[in-house]
């Protein structure tokens, strides 16, 4: 028999087996230990969870009136838009729409480019909630300017529709739309 077996005679295991486990097992504790601070920095603060979400009662809105609100730090362009803006919107052909990806089909067939889309959906097509920051470089665009009625950036020349969506200029990407929906027929939740 050799001397550096690690078992004893009987196939059990040794002192040194029992010390090499419990090294191991104390390492993963230690590092554990050792990156939990970092890790835990990372989570977001208390401010921050607290305005995840926004409510936003829009009955003072008219039809052709907007309102900007602050949601996770950014301005949230709502809204109402009138008749014309919706046929507007509704004649332009999404060949002619600048951004690719939102002119392709999703999954079920329809593209995000659409006006029905972008806005509240069926029965609240007047309706449009934006993230108010310019695709091209983050600014903010204002409202009811530009060659097509809806938004234009001042900063380098872009020109979003009355739908929200790139129509010239350089910002590569229509408006962003957030995750929001009508908690009553006047209160919408954004977030």
């Amino acid at each position: 028999m050799s001397a550096n077996m690690t078992h004893d005679g009987a196939g059990g295991p040794t002192r040194r087996d029992f010390l090499y486990i419990s090294t191991g097992a104390t390492a993963a504790v230690g590092a554990a230990a050792f990156a939990w601070p970092f890790i835990d920095q990372m989570r977001p603060d208390a401010s921050t969870l607290a305005v995840s979400s926004i409510e936003v009662n829009v009955e003072s809105l008219q039809p052709g009136m907007s309102l900007t609100v602050k949601w996770r730090g950014k301005p949230i362009f709502i809204r109402n838009r009138t008749p014309e803006e919706i046929e507007a919107a509704n004649a332009v052909p999404l060949e002619d729409l600048k951004d690719q990806l939102a002119r392709n089909a999703n999954v079920d067939g329809t593209a995000t480019a659409t006006d029905v889309a972008r806005s509240a959906g069926e029965g609240k097509e007047n309706w449009l909630v934006m993230i108010g920051v310019c695709t091209h470089l983050g600014c903010i665009p204002l409202g009811q300017q530009g060659d097509f009625g809806g938004w234009f950036c001042p900063c380098h020349g872009s020109h979003y529709d009355t739908a929200g969506r790139i129509r010239k200029g350089p910002a590569p990407e229509n408006l962003h739309v957030p995750t929001y929906a009508f908690v009553s027929d006047t209160v919408i939740k954004i977030g």
